[in-house]
Order: C-alpha cells, then structure tokens, then sequence
C-alpha cells in the first residue's frame, strides 16, 4: 500500500464531531467515577481547602476576627514572635513529652491487649466492647471520671497510688502531676482504639506461619517477637502515626480540665501546641498569630511523620 493511498483513506473517514465525543465521555466509566466523588471534592474545598488557603494568608496579618476589615500585612513578623514567646516552647515542650511518652505506651499496650484477646475464645466481642468503650465515650464525660478518680482524699486511683510513695493530692489541680495525669487520662482514651486495628493486623496472619514456627521450635515469645511484631510492622506504623497526630492535637482533655478557666491550668501544667494556638485566636483575639501557631502545628506533624518513615523504612 502506497502512501498516498493511505492517506486517502484517512481524509476519507468522517470525523468524530464534538457531541458524540461528549456523548461517549458520558458514557463512559470514567466520567461516572468523577460524577461521584465531584461532591465530596466540592464539600473539601468549601470546608477545608479555602478555610486553609484563608488561614494561611491570616498567618501573615495582624488580624482579629472582630475587624477584619483592618488587617495589615506583617509578613513573617507572626512566626518571629512565636519562636520568641515561651509559652509557645513551654506547649511544645508538653506536646512533644506527651507523645514521647504516651504514644509508644498506648501502641505497646493495645499490641499486648490485642495479642491476648485475640487468643480468647469466648465472649471475644464483649471484650472488645468494654475496652472499645473509652474511646466513643465522651471525651469530657471520660475527663470528668478521671477527675473524680485523682481527686484527693476521696479518689480511688490517688489512694491507690498512695501505697507506693505518691501524695495524697488532686493530680488535675497540681502542677506537678497536672501532666502526668494528662499523659494517663490520653493513653487511657486511645489504647481501645489501637487495640481494635492490632485486632484486624493480627487476622490477616496466616496461621501457617506460626505453625511452620512450632515446627522450627520457637516458644510463644519468639512466635511474638520473630513473626507477629515484623508482620504486624505496616499496622504500627499506622498506630504510631495516628498517635502522633492524636496526640499533636489534643485539646479537649486540657479544656475538661481548664474547667471554665484558662486553658492550660493549672499554671500552664497541661497547655498543648493546640491549647496554644486557641488561646492566641479566640481568646485573645490574635487571628492571624493563631494562624501562625496552627501552620507551626501542621508542619511540626509533617516533619514527624517523614522522620517516622524514614525511621521505620516502610512504605504503605
């Protein structure tokens, strides 16, 4: 076949006009799938693109939400000043203390729970309920108890804890044990939780695989240690990083226990990055400060998780 020839053919076939390329578009699987996550894309962009994209342009303004109107641009004059208050690295202090000491302990202690529970036989869901309880609960209602719990004199907890060398005082109302109680009361709130994902890891483990290990003579601490916790790897990495980012944004516990005062009590004992950053917008009406504070959060989280990455080398 000559070249002209098939260039003939070519100008020869009738063109695909546009409302039949639209047509078949409308057909097609492709245009379906976009026609159904086009809502929830619209929803992100009122909800959470647009207020992020607002909140970071706030970040460079001495703005109040009182008179927006007179907003000034200070450029990086928001995040110097930050850097330079110590309250600001007394939050941050507590935040990352609280998810040195809390995060590891609530993924040891939902692993352990998990791995247990997950060889009980009966009443397994029951099991599952009442540990699962703490984390549906209310956060202010779970606040409330624990209150109750480290109260002095009359709380069980601090009585208990009397036997071993700690003073018989209300821990939420004492700066020295304000945030060891904070640490307490959050490993209390999430371990459920991560048990419940443990749970799940622990199902998609073929059982064939600690069966080859019984055959190679490992006892139920090696089968722990050499099979479950590397194949469970990918699932504490998504503990791990939850907990961070859990812990990174607590706030309804420290306002539980501000108890209509400021947030923080006492004497800034239990102030988070996230008490912080509230308590410069709302209270003190320092919108675009707030939003300094808050884009300091996001990217403190951001550089957390890459290092845990890069720590745990696991792609997910």
């Amino acid at each position: 076949m000559t070249p002209s020839t098939e260039m003939n053919r070519s100008m020869s076939k009738p063109k695909q006009s546009f409302r039949s390329r639209l047509y078949g578009l409308g057909n097609s699987s492709t245009f379906v799938g976009y026609l159904f996550v086009a809502p929830i894309l619209i929803l992100m962009g009122i909800w959470f693109y647009y207020p992020l994209l607002q909140s970071f342009i706030y970040s460079f303004q001495d703005i109040s939400f009182l008179n927006p109107d007179a907003a000034t641009f200070v450029g990086l004059d928001n995040y110097i000043e930050i850097m330079k208050d110590k309250d600001f690295w007394t939050a941050l202090s507590h935040s990352f203390l609280l998810t040195v000491v809390a995060v590891p302990l609530q993924a040891i202690l939902a692993l352990v729970i998990a791995v247990n529970l997950n060889k009980v036989l009966r009443f397994k869901g029951l099991f599952r309920t009442l540990y699962y309880m703490p984390y549906i609960t209310s956060t202010i209602a779970v606040t409330t108890v624990f209150m109750y719990l480290f109260m002095q004199q009359e709380g069980i907890a601090t009585q208990f804890l009397t036997w071993f060398g700690f003073p018989d005082v209300s821990w939420y109302a004492n700066v020295k044990y304000a945030l060891l109680f904070l640490m307490i009361l959050t490993i209390w709130t999430y371990t459920g939780f991560y048990m419940v994902v443990y749970l799940g890891g622990l199902q998609t483990i073929p059982n064939d695989i600690y069966e080859a290990g019984l055959v190679d003579g490992a006892n139920g601490w090696q089968q722990f240690w050499k099979l479950t916790v590397p194949m469970l790897k990918p699932v504490t990495y998504l503990v791990i990083m939850s907990g961070i980012i859990n812990v990174m944004q607590l706030f309804d516990q420290p306002y539980a226990l501000a108890r209509n005062g400021s947030l923080g009590s006492p004497a800034g004992a239990t102030s988070t990055i996230v008490t912080y950053f509230y308590s410069q917008a709302f209270s003190f009406n320092r919108s675009g400060y707030g939003s300094a504070a808050a884009f300091i959060i996001f990217a403190l989280i951001i550089g957390l998780s890459f290092l845990q990455r890069r720590f745990m080398k696991e792609e997910i």
